[in-house]
Protein backbone atom coordinates (compact mmCIF):
# COMPACT_ATOMS: atom_id res chain seq x y z
CA UNK A 1 0.00 0.00 0.00
CA UNK A 2 1.20 3.65 -0.57
CA UNK A 3 0.98 5.85 1.64
CA UNK A 4 0.60 9.70 0.80
CA UNK A 5 3.11 10.97 3.30
CA UNK A 6 4.54 10.20 6.76
CA UNK A 7 5.89 12.80 9.26
CA UNK A 8 5.23 14.64 12.56
CA UNK A 9 2.19 16.12 14.15
CA UNK A 10 1.99 18.62 17.12
CA UNK A 11 5.57 18.53 17.81
CA UNK A 12 6.21 21.12 20.41
CA UNK A 13 9.12 23.23 19.99
CA UNK A 14 10.68 26.65 21.57
CA UNK A 15 11.47 29.30 18.82
CA UNK A 16 12.14 32.67 18.20
CA UNK A 17 10.27 34.93 15.79
CA UNK A 18 11.92 38.11 14.60
CA UNK A 19 9.83 41.06 15.49
CA UNK A 20 9.74 44.75 13.44
CA UNK A 21 11.62 46.22 16.33
CA UNK A 22 14.71 43.90 15.09
CA UNK A 23 14.30 41.91 18.19
CA UNK A 24 13.43 38.35 18.98
CA UNK A 25 10.60 37.28 20.30
CA UNK A 26 10.94 33.80 22.08
CA UNK A 27 7.47 31.43 22.06
CA UNK A 28 7.01 27.82 21.91
CA UNK A 29 5.70 26.44 18.44
CA UNK A 30 3.06 23.20 17.61
CA UNK A 31 4.93 22.49 14.20
CA UNK A 32 3.25 19.62 12.02
CA UNK A 33 5.89 18.16 9.35
CA UNK A 34 4.81 15.85 6.38
CA UNK A 35 6.89 13.93 3.55
CA UNK A 36 6.01 11.86 0.36
CA UNK A 37 9.12 9.78 0.37
CA UNK A 38 10.28 6.94 -0.56
CA UNK A 39 9.46 4.00 1.44
CA UNK A 40 12.86 2.48 1.97
CA UNK A 41 13.70 5.54 3.88
CA UNK A 42 10.87 6.02 5.70
CA UNK A 43 12.05 5.08 8.90
CA UNK A 44 15.03 7.88 9.26
CA UNK A 45 12.27 10.62 8.67
CA UNK A 46 11.62 11.80 12.13
CA UNK A 47 14.80 12.71 12.85
CA UNK A 48 15.46 14.24 9.44
CA UNK A 49 12.64 16.43 10.59
CA UNK A 50 13.58 17.13 14.03
CA UNK A 51 17.35 18.16 13.30
CA UNK A 52 15.97 20.54 10.61
CA UNK A 53 13.62 22.23 13.01
CA UNK A 54 16.55 22.30 15.49
CA UNK A 55 19.01 24.17 13.25
CA UNK A 56 16.39 27.25 12.04
CA UNK A 57 14.37 27.62 15.11
CA UNK A 58 16.63 30.43 16.69
CA UNK A 59 15.13 32.74 13.67
CA UNK A 60 11.97 31.45 12.69
CA UNK A 61 9.73 33.16 9.80
CA UNK A 62 7.84 32.57 6.68
CA UNK A 63 10.56 33.48 4.86
CA UNK A 64 13.29 30.78 6.02
CA UNK A 65 10.09 27.77 4.75
CA UNK A 66 11.80 27.46 1.35
CA UNK A 67 15.19 26.20 2.49
CA UNK A 68 14.42 24.66 5.16
CA UNK A 69 11.73 22.50 3.28
CA UNK A 70 13.91 22.20 0.16
CA UNK A 71 16.55 20.42 2.79
CA UNK A 72 14.51 18.56 4.46
CA UNK A 73 12.78 17.62 0.53
CA UNK A 74 16.16 16.86 -0.80
CA UNK A 75 17.69 14.65 2.35
CA UNK A 76 14.47 12.35 2.24
CA UNK A 77 14.60 12.16 -1.49
CA UNK A 78 11.09 13.26 -0.85
CA UNK A 79 8.72 14.49 -4.10
CA UNK A 80 7.43 17.14 -1.49
CA UNK A 81 7.77 18.57 1.96
CA UNK A 82 4.83 20.14 4.02
CA UNK A 83 5.00 22.00 7.46
CA UNK A 84 2.27 23.84 9.40
CA UNK A 85 3.71 25.99 12.62
CA UNK A 86 1.10 27.96 14.90
CA UNK A 87 2.31 30.30 18.32
CA UNK A 88 0.92 32.55 20.57
CA UNK A 89 2.61 36.19 19.54
CA UNK A 90 2.72 38.94 22.05
CA UNK A 91 2.46 42.50 21.00
CA UNK A 92 2.95 45.55 23.66
CA UNK A 93 -0.36 47.49 22.96
CA UNK A 94 -0.86 51.11 24.86
CA UNK A 95 -4.59 51.55 26.27
CA UNK A 96 -6.04 54.46 24.06
CA UNK A 97 -6.59 57.35 26.94
CA UNK A 98 -3.82 56.19 30.00
CA UNK A 99 -1.35 54.99 27.60
CA UNK A 100 -0.77 51.99 30.37
CA UNK A 101 0.90 49.62 28.37
CA UNK A 102 0.24 45.78 28.91
CA UNK A 103 0.92 42.52 26.50
CA UNK A 104 -1.82 41.23 23.84
CA UNK A 105 -1.66 37.93 22.65
CA UNK A 106 -2.51 36.93 18.97
CA UNK A 107 -2.53 33.38 17.51
CA UNK A 108 -0.24 33.16 14.15
CA UNK A 109 0.71 30.62 11.61
CA UNK A 110 3.32 29.70 9.06
CA UNK A 111 2.38 27.06 6.97
CA UNK A 112 4.80 26.20 3.78
CA UNK A 113 5.27 23.40 1.00
CA UNK A 114 8.17 22.46 -1.35
CA UNK A 115 7.60 19.77 -4.83
CA UNK A 116 10.35 21.73 -6.66
CA UNK A 117 8.11 25.16 -6.16
CA UNK A 118 7.11 26.76 -3.15
CA UNK A 119 4.36 27.72 -1.26
CA UNK A 120 3.79 29.68 2.04
CA UNK A 121 1.32 31.32 3.81
CA UNK A 122 1.22 33.61 6.89
CA UNK A 123 -2.00 33.64 9.02
CA UNK A 124 -2.94 35.74 11.95
CA UNK A 125 -6.16 35.35 14.46
CA UNK A 126 -7.29 38.76 16.08
CA UNK A 127 -9.47 40.06 18.63
CA UNK A 128 -11.68 42.80 17.59
CA UNK A 129 -15.36 44.45 19.10
CA UNK A 130 -18.37 44.34 17.20
CA UNK A 131 -21.16 46.32 18.22
CA UNK A 132 -24.26 45.42 16.30
CA UNK A 133 -25.90 48.36 13.58
CA UNK A 134 -29.81 47.07 14.32
CA UNK A 135 -29.70 46.38 18.18
CA UNK A 136 -28.34 50.13 17.94
CA UNK A 137 -30.86 51.55 15.54
CA UNK A 138 -33.49 49.67 17.63
CA UNK A 139 -32.74 50.53 21.32
CA UNK A 140 -33.62 53.25 22.97
CA UNK A 141 -30.16 53.01 25.05
CA UNK A 142 -27.43 50.66 24.50
CA UNK A 143 -26.20 48.30 21.92
CA UNK A 144 -25.44 44.83 22.42
CA UNK A 145 -21.39 44.35 21.54
CA UNK A 146 -19.32 41.22 21.64
CA UNK A 147 -15.87 39.70 21.29
CA UNK A 148 -15.65 38.85 17.32
CA UNK A 149 -12.27 36.63 15.98
CA UNK A 150 -10.90 37.64 12.50
CA UNK A 151 -8.45 35.22 10.82
CA UNK A 152 -6.45 36.47 8.08
CA UNK A 153 -4.33 34.27 5.80
CA UNK A 154 -2.16 35.88 3.06
CA UNK A 155 0.26 34.34 0.41
CA UNK A 156 2.68 37.05 0.60
CA UNK A 157 4.84 38.26 -2.77
CA UNK A 158 7.53 39.65 -0.64
CA UNK A 159 8.38 39.99 3.19
CA UNK A 160 5.12 41.28 5.46
CA UNK A 161 5.55 41.68 9.31
CA UNK A 162 3.14 39.84 11.41
CA UNK A 163 2.49 43.46 13.24
CA UNK A 164 1.26 44.62 9.78
CA UNK A 165 -0.97 41.99 9.42
CA UNK A 166 -2.02 42.74 13.10
CA UNK A 167 -2.51 46.15 12.86
CA UNK A 168 -4.57 45.84 9.25
CA UNK A 169 -7.08 43.62 11.23
CA UNK A 170 -7.66 45.80 14.27
CA UNK A 171 -8.25 48.77 12.41
CA UNK A 172 -11.11 47.23 10.73
CA UNK A 173 -13.70 46.53 13.77
CA UNK A 174 -16.09 48.53 15.89
CA UNK A 175 -12.72 49.05 18.07
CA UNK A 176 -9.26 47.33 19.24
CA UNK A 177 -9.08 45.04 22.25
CA UNK A 178 -6.64 45.53 24.98
CA UNK A 179 -5.41 43.40 27.62
CA UNK A 180 -5.32 45.84 30.45
CA UNK A 181 -8.09 49.08 30.91
CA UNK A 182 -8.18 51.43 33.30
CA UNK A 183 -12.10 53.49 33.68
CA UNK A 184 -11.07 56.45 31.12
CA UNK A 185 -10.33 53.70 28.63
CA UNK A 186 -13.04 51.65 29.14
CA UNK A 187 -14.80 54.73 28.21
CA UNK A 188 -13.36 55.33 25.46
CA UNK A 189 -13.40 51.43 23.63
CA UNK A 190 -17.15 51.66 24.63
CA UNK A 191 -18.21 54.74 22.97
CA UNK A 192 -15.83 54.39 19.97
CA UNK A 193 -17.84 50.72 19.35
CA UNK A 194 -20.68 52.12 19.82
CA UNK A 195 -19.87 55.34 16.99
CA UNK A 196 -18.71 52.68 14.80
CA UNK A 197 -21.32 49.67 14.39
CA UNK A 198 -20.80 46.61 12.18
CA UNK A 199 -22.37 43.39 11.42
CA UNK A 200 -19.73 40.59 10.39
CA UNK A 201 -20.29 41.32 7.10
CA UNK A 202 -18.88 44.48 6.96
CA UNK A 203 -15.71 43.46 9.07
CA UNK A 204 -14.79 40.66 6.75
CA UNK A 205 -15.39 43.22 3.66
CA UNK A 206 -13.38 45.88 4.80
CA UNK A 207 -10.60 43.31 5.94
CA UNK A 208 -10.75 42.57 2.39
CA UNK A 209 -10.38 45.67 0.91
CA UNK A 210 -7.15 46.48 2.98
CA UNK A 211 -5.24 43.56 2.10
CA UNK A 212 -6.40 43.99 -1.93
CA UNK A 213 -4.51 47.50 -0.89
CA UNK A 214 -1.49 45.51 -0.18
CA UNK A 215 1.33 45.13 -2.73
CA UNK A 216 2.91 42.64 -0.51
CA UNK A 217 -0.12 40.08 -0.56
CA UNK A 218 -0.82 38.08 -3.80
CA UNK A 219 -3.41 35.86 -2.11
CA UNK A 220 -5.76 36.18 1.16
CA UNK A 221 -9.01 34.41 2.63
CA UNK A 222 -10.20 36.36 6.02
CA UNK A 223 -12.93 34.80 8.21
CA UNK A 224 -14.75 36.61 10.80
CA UNK A 225 -17.09 34.86 13.81
CA UNK A 226 -18.79 37.02 16.17
CA UNK A 227 -19.40 35.30 19.55
CA UNK A 228 -23.10 37.08 20.22
CA UNK A 229 -23.82 37.95 23.46
CA UNK A 230 -27.19 37.92 23.06
CA UNK A 231 -27.74 34.53 20.96
CA UNK A 232 -26.11 30.71 22.14
CA UNK A 233 -25.18 30.85 18.31
CA UNK A 234 -22.24 32.90 16.28
CA UNK A 235 -21.92 35.26 13.42
CA UNK A 236 -20.06 34.55 10.41
CA UNK A 237 -18.52 35.41 7.27
CA UNK A 238 -15.99 34.55 5.23
CA UNK A 239 -14.35 35.88 1.76
CA UNK A 240 -11.19 35.38 -0.35
CA UNK A 241 -9.49 37.06 -3.15
CA UNK A 242 -10.36 34.49 -5.46
CA UNK A 243 -14.08 35.27 -5.23
CA UNK A 244 -13.25 39.33 -5.52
Amino acid sequence: MKLQSVGIKNFTCPVSIREKSGSLQQTVASISMRAAMPHHLRENCVAVFIQALGRYRDDMSASIFPALLTEVREQLQAERTEMEMTFPYFIAKKAPVTRTSSLMEYHCGFTGKSNGGQKQLISVSVPVTTLCPCSKEISRAGAHNQRAEVKLTVRPCRFIWLEDLIALVEGCGSCELYALLKRPDEKFVTEQAYANPMFVEDVVRKVAQQATARKEIAWFSVSVESFESIHKHSAYAYVDSDDL
